[in-house]
């Protein structure tokens, strides 16, 4: 064929098509298109709407019709009509745990047994506890989803809506730094992406290094794969970090450590593990550099370790208006904060809007004004949960039944 001959057939094949002589082929694949899109369409507002995003998952589906947009529409409509509204800033539950024992027996035989057997718990008491707060409708948000503070730091409460017979639930973890004097003793090492980019944690033993869920965050991202009703919005929990001995696992305070090439690294590393975990639905506090007692500790040591978290460890896990108090130790007592309290007016100008103690006296507590919310957290470890059993406590009966799981003496 010349090509003249060749350029002629190409020049009737395109007109064919213009003019539909060759059918509607060019219409089947526009269709087919718009049904793909449509369909990834409903997938992602049937995930908006399990996680309670229903305005969201409307606006998802405004440009489509047929008749899955139209019935995943009224199932919308229908669950927002039945929608119960949290308002109250004194009804937002608090849980908080410490670092999970991922080994028991290295755990309870160490130096530091009996302080493992008072302030932690088992990945094995843990597991049920989360399928009992599954169960028992709690639902997990973090502060991000009920506080906002504007650029002049005034705060306000946003309401959440849910379900009937579904609550809102904050689970924070405090010390997630994976101290050196916990090396050995059936913790985890630290937190760290695998191939997928997921965080997972390290945990050596025996001198084999594995990559799995050995601790609450990888452990609580995986249940709610399962469970994505389980988060509002993809909220997770909160994340409480101090300093001293680094950050997630990785050895980067350059004043412990030294202005070094490997506190660099270090911190790079764990900078990586923070971000995704922002990205995937959890948030930062500073629970102080040194896990200093906020009541206890004089204005200047605040000051000088304030100064630290903001230096070493804000950078890596980004800036933060939760501060949770190591020790549950308030700079004040259930009173309101005023300006004549030196530590709440230091602590408000660096940036802290969001106050942290604890109670264990009732199952929730919260005080706002326009300057900041202080909620309680609930602890849960060896102490409490022997509380429980034994009936001292009924404050975690609110939540599991926690004779269910909790054989191990005190």
């Amino acid at each position: 064929m010349t090509k003249s001959k060749k350029v002629n057939l190409l020049v009737g094949l395109i007109l064919g098509a213009s003019l539909g002589i060759y059918g509607d082929a060019s219409n089947d694949v526009m269709a087919a298109k718009t049904d793909s899109q449509k369909t990834k369409a409903v997938k992602q507002a049937t995930d908006l709407s399990e996680q309670y995003q229903y305005k969201e998952a409307k606006t998802v589906l405004s440009q489509y019709k047929g008749s899955s947009v139209n019935a995943l529409k009224k199932r919308i409509n229908n669950q927002q009509s039945k929608l119960v509204t949290w308002d109250d800033p004194a009804k937002i539950p608090h849980l908080f745990y410490h670092s999970l024992i991922t080994d028991p027996k290295k755990a309870f035989a160490s130096e530091q047994a009996q302080g493992y057997k008072d302030y932690m718990v088992t990945i094995d008491e843990f597991m049920p506890m989360l399928n009992q707060l599954y169960d028992n409708g709690y639902v997990l948000i973090n502060f991000k989803d009920i506080i906002s503070v504007d650029k002049q730091g005034q705060v306000t409460f946003k309401p959440i809506k849910l379900p009937e017979g579904k609550k809102p639930l904050i689970v924070s973890q405090d010390d997630v730094n994976y101290y050196e004097y916990m090396k050995k003793s059936g913790f985890a090492d630290k937190l760290v992406l695998n191939k997928q980019g997921d965080v997972k944690n390290q945990y050596t033993n025996k001198g084999q290094k594995k990559i799995g869920d050995y601790d609450m965050v990888p452990i609580i991202d995986t249940f709610i794969k399962k469970h994505p009703d389980f988060s509002y919005g993809g909220s997770k929990g909160v994340i409480a970090e101090t300093g001293y001995n680094g950050t997630l696992g990785y050895r980067s305070s350059k004043s412990q450590y030294g202005d070094t090439k490997k506190t660099h690294r270090e911190a790079q590393k764990a900078t990586k593990v923070a971000n995704a975990m922002k990205k995937d639905g959890w948030q930062f506090a500073s629970h102080s550099w040194g896990h200093i007692n906020m009541t206890e500790s004089g204005i200047d040591d605040i000051k000088k370790d304030t100064a630290l978290w903001q230096k070493e460890v804000q950078p890596i896990v980004g800036k933060t208006p939760v501060l949770i108090f190591p020790f549950g130790a308030d700079i004040g007592s259930f009173t309101n904060y005023t300006d004549d309290n030196e530590k709440y007016t230091y602590l408000k100008n660096k940036g802290f809007s969001i106050f942290d103690n604890v109670d264990a006296s009732q199952t929730s507590w919260g005080q706002l004004t326009d300057n900041y919310y202080r909620n309680a957290r609930i602890n849960v470890d060896g102490i409490r949960l022997h509380e429980t059993v034994t009936g001292q406590n009924t404050v975690l009966n609110d939540f599991f039944n926690a004779k269910d799981f909790y054989h191990r003496d005190k």
